[in-house]
């Protein structure tokens, strides 16, 4: 399976299906696609393949992706998708392509939101060791 195709298999998971919680910004959102985001998408009747087709082009090709290793592929991707396009390449930039140092710059994010929710913080941590936990095998598989 080609590394775009993982990483949107990761994201898919971890973003779910349709929700509009009033307690998430971006409003109505599907397979993490947000109506905030997407104003003329018709988010309730996404398809996955619609989300792919939006997710390669304003995330994993805007980050970057492509000319990276996969493992940091894979982080960069999905901290696109999570924390936003332009943060994720900031801090690529600052951590210098270690994927160890760019996690732990998400992690510090995350940890000084002043907004943080007990309710989104737990999940967005699991997520940062989930994704962590793949890129390493991704690092440690074969060249």
């Amino acid at each position: 399976m080609a590394i775009f195709e993982q990483a949107l298999d990761h994201v898919l998971r971890w973003e779910g299906g349709y929700v509009n919680d009033p307690r998430d910004p971006g409003g109505e959102t599907k397979y993490g696609i947000s109506k905030r985001a997407y104003p003329n998408e018709d988010i309730k009747a996404m398809t996955k393949e619609r989300a792919g087709e939006l997710y390669r082009k304003d995330y994993w090709i805007a980050a970057g992706c492509p000319e990276l290793r996969p493992a940091l592929a894979l982080a960069v991707f999905d901290t696109a998708v999570n924390c936003g396009v332009k943060r994720a390449k900031v801090w690529l930039a600052e951590a210098g392509g270690d994927l160890h140092k760019f996690m732990v710059r998400r992690a510090t994010h995350y940890a000084l939101l002043d907004s943080i929710d007990d309710y989104y913080a737990k999940g967005w941590y699991n997520r940062l060791l989930d994704i962590y936990r793949r890129a390493v095998v991704l690092d440690l598989g074969p060249r």
